[in-house]
């Protein structure tokens, strides 16, 4: 081998090195970013739109809703679930919660309250997991169900 080709596989091998190690840029986000998405989300519930709330979700992500059995794995799945639920118009609001915030991720996990137009209520834990996709923030997970004490 030449000492021009070894020093080449070197630099090629010193510079692929370096793009591997580096790591990728995250974004800055606080607690109250955080908070603030469930708001978004639950200012879509209002709407009436299952678009509106749907288009809170990636593309590829889950929804284990508070009311139904079926995991919802596409937008069309989410959107049918939205479409029942929505007719019961839902108010959320947060009881208690945790927030964790990582590199380009996030997790809000806690109590909630949903309170529907004929009065009845439905408290529920929850959990949603964040991504960030490079533009905004989406839910990359849900997972809803029903507080299984009664009160």
């Amino acid at each position: 081998m030449t000492l021009r080709l070894v020093t080449a596989l070197l630099l090629f091998g010193l510079a692929s090195s370096a793009a591997f190690a580096r790591s990728e840029e995250c974004r800055d986000a606080g607690s109250q970013d955080i908070a603030a998405l469930f708001e978004r989300w639950n200012a879509a519930l209002k709407t009436g739109e299952p678009a509106k709330v749907v288009a809170n979700y990636a593309t590829e992500s889950i929804l284990l809703p508070t009311l139904s059995n079926t995991p919802r794995l596409t937008p069309e799945a989410k959107a049918d679930y939205f479409e029942h639920f929505l007719l019961r118009k839902p108010v959320g609001t947060i009881d208690s919660r945790f927030i964790e915030v990582g590199c380009n991720t996030a997790l809000d996990s806690g109590l909630y309250t949903f309170t529907f137009a004929d009065g009845q209520v439905a408290h529920a834990r929850f959990t949603f997991t964040y991504v960030w996709d490079g533009k905004q923030w989406l839910i990359s997970s849900h997972h809803s169900s029903l507080m299984p004490e009664k009160n």
